[in-house]
């Protein structure tokens, strides 16, 4: 199996978990996404030299992994991939500024994991829209995630083709990297064209109805308010000095 076929599989896979995640997947998608926002600004708040009080941050994530039946392993297997960015970007400061800055990177693509891999992108598109962001925004974060498994299967046919009419050849030759760029450009242009011509044929308006539009309930505002509490007290209170005080 080929890197891009790998790719459209994994896309396949995350999209197969995301209705099965748990108890998290019945939860409020707007509670979610608002709860990963103020997480990760909790996150990033902290000093660069609070690696003590920045490493109190991993609770949020373990509790997730727990309570959404989440694969700690998997999770790592797919991030692992930017940790290293995430590395380079912190190694060139002091050493306790690079420690708080990497433990900032990681916690941060967590989140983003953990919100994509509980929750759909329309449910994500649908709480984007009861925050009342521009129409043109959510209608676009919708598209480019659906359509990037067809831009996928349209790169591996062209390259399928290529391969099949080069037999014995390793890779794709250098001078070929142009036409070939070339023609994925203009097939990803066709199948743009007949998408939209068949969404104006279904009386698409630019706009898209999304399934989940309820208010946040009262129980949600109070679990959002209770998690807003938690994140002040992780950030101005270093939960693991005080416990290994107690401890010694």
């Amino acid at each position: 199996m080929s890197k891009i076929e790998n790719a459209i599989h994994e896309l396949h896979r995350i999209n197969s978990m995301q209705e099965g995640a748990g108890r998290l997947k019945k939860a409020d998608p707007l509670l979610k996404f608002l709860v990963t926002i103020i997480y990760i600004i909790t996150v990033v708040s902290f000093d660069n030299t609070d690696a003590v009080g920045e490493l109190a941050m991993i609770l949020y994530p373990l509790c997730m992994f727990i309570i959404g039946e989440l694969s700690v392993g998997l999770c790592i297997k797919r991030i692992g991939y930017i940790i290293p960015f995430v590395c380079l970007v912190g190694i060139f400061n002091p050493p306790g500024a690079m420690v708080t800055l990497i433990l900032k990177g990681i916690f941060t693509i967590t989140a983003a994991y953990i919100l994509i891999i509980t929750t759909g992108i329309e449910d994500i598109c649908a709480a984007l829209a009861r925050l009342h962001m521009p129409k043109i925004i959510v209608t676009l974060v919708l598209l480019i995630y659906r359509y990037i498994t067809v831009l996928l299967e349209e790169v591996n046919q062209t390259v399928q083709a290529y391969l099949l009419r080069a037999p014995g050849q390793k890779g794709i030759a250098f001078r070929a990297w142009g036409p070939l760029t070339g023609q994925i450009l203009l097939r990803s242009m066709d199948r743009a064209s007949a998408v939209y011509e068949s969404m104006c044929l279904r009386g698409c308006r630019g706009t898209f109805i999304y399934k989940n539009t309820v208010h946040m309930r009262l129980k949600d505002i109070a679990l959002l308010a209770a998690f807003c509490g938690i994140m002040v007290l992780l950030r101005y209170v270093h939960v693991f000095e005080i416990v290994g005080d107690f401890i010694i």
